[in-house]
């Protein structure tokens, strides 16, 4: 029988890196040894006081659903966050936690987007993005944008696309697949371009905590009137755990709530119960630790694969992303990934994954692996590409 699948979900895109994925670990079923450069998953454990938290919330409690909008003492110790971390004043009621980030994105969009209408966004960009804005019925509006701008919207794009159906745009600083911030200035001008056309500001903020220069600025620093998503995966580890927030403006607080009690009811218990201590000074130390790291990754791998005739436009000021051009060596940038995979055991992402804009001659690596590792990918990557 023929599956009679619906036009929505019949448009949404693969996503390439999780083919690519599965064929190294078959890979490494055979016996083979893969560096795995592809997926953005901190290859850290979830820090132990997070752990200990889940064990004992567990033992001691039934575990029953929360609020669809989250455990209060979570929403209360996410609201002081924001004001020691930025200094920012938010009520814990603004704060809605989500299954993921993913979650909290798909309550933003599905507030904001009536079908047939327009949220802009980059190319290229996180590819679920134009994934969930497509499921819902509502266009995405890729703009091209490259080194110039740091691969970020400015407010001057924000003005030249602007048409009589768009009605949000959405940001991430730092940015997936590049790496990139949005300058405090830049963030405040666009709030401001945004505003004066009466439509909605979506920001990604979920690398926040893996920047490795002067601290950014969250947009939340320039305007109470946009939906900031976070998430406990990347900066705080806790991938497997599925547990995002967001920040809502008050005049959204209702439907959202309505939203989450209809799509997913409430957010992960023991996960939400173990988020508790995410944000006291002996995780918060060990996650020091490990942005640290990162950054040490970053500063080995930039003139790495620079020296092997990859060319970074820009070096990545947060996230665990190198966004490289490789048209030196290929004008499609999957086969490109595929080979290197099955001939080197080096998993990298292609482009294609991250939108149209000269994406058959860039590659993402993720530096998610540790220093030897990367050393021996890097290895391996010289004596592939002498050999071409």
């Amino acid at each position: 029988m023929t599956a009679r699948v619906n036009q929505r979900a019949e448009n949404i895109t693969p996503f390439h890196v999780m083919r690519l994925l599965a064929r190294a670990k078959e890979l490494e079923a055979q016996g083979r040894d893969i560096v795995h450069m592809e997926i953005g998953e901190p290859d850290f454990p979830t820090p132990a006081p997070i752990v200990k938290a889940a064990q004992q919330a567990i033992a001691t409690d039934a575990m029953h659903y929360t609020a669809a909008t989250g455990l209060p003492l979570l929403q209360q110790r996410i609201a002081e966050f924001y004001h020691s971390r930025y200094g920012v004043q938010v009520t814990p009621q603004r704060i809605v936690i989500t299954p993921g980030a993913s979650g909290a994105l798909l309550l933003a969009l599905a507030a904001v987007l009536d079908v047939d209408q327009e949220i802009l966004l980059t190319d290229p960009g996180y590819p679920c993005n134009l994934n969930m804005v497509s499921f819902l019925g509502s266009r995405a509006r890729r703009i091209a944008v490259g080194p110039q701008t740091n691969y970020q919207l400015t407010a001057a794009h924000i003005v030249q696309h602007w048409s009589a159906e768009t009605r949000a745009v959405l940001l991430a600083s730092p940015s997936n697949p590049t790496g990139t911030i949005i300058s405090e200035q830049e963030l405040s001008q666009i709030a401001a371009v945004v505003s004066a056309r009466q439509g909605e500001l979506v920001v990604d903020e979920i690398y926040h905590g893996l920047v490795y220069a002067q601290p950014p600025a969250s947009v939340l620093n320039v305007t109470d009137q946009a939906f900031v998503i976070n998430s406990f995966s990347k900066y705080f580890g806790m991938t497997g755990w599925r547990l995002g927030w967001m920040v809502v403006p008050d005049h959204y607080r209702d439907v959202i709530e309505r939203l989450a009690q209809n799509i997913y009811l409430a957010a992960s218990s023991p996960a939400q119960h173990a988020a508790l201590v995410a944000f006291e000074p002996a995780t918060l130390n060990i996650l020091e630790q490990r942005r640290v790291q990162f950054q040490q990754r970053r500063d080995f791998l930039v003139p790495a694969l620079r020296a092997l005739g990859f060319e970074i436009a820009v070096e990545p000021q947060g996230a665990f992303y190198l966004y490289c051009a490789c048209g030196r060596f290929t004008q499609n940038s999957l086969a490109f990934c595929e080979d290197i995979l099955e001939q080197t055991g080096v998993a990298c992402t292609p482009g294609i994954d991250f939108g149209t804009h000269h994406a058959n001659t860039h590659v993402r690596f993720a530096y998610t692996t540790g220093l030897e590792k990367l050393q021996d990918g890097i290895d391996r990557l010289q004596q592939y590409l002498s050999g071409r």
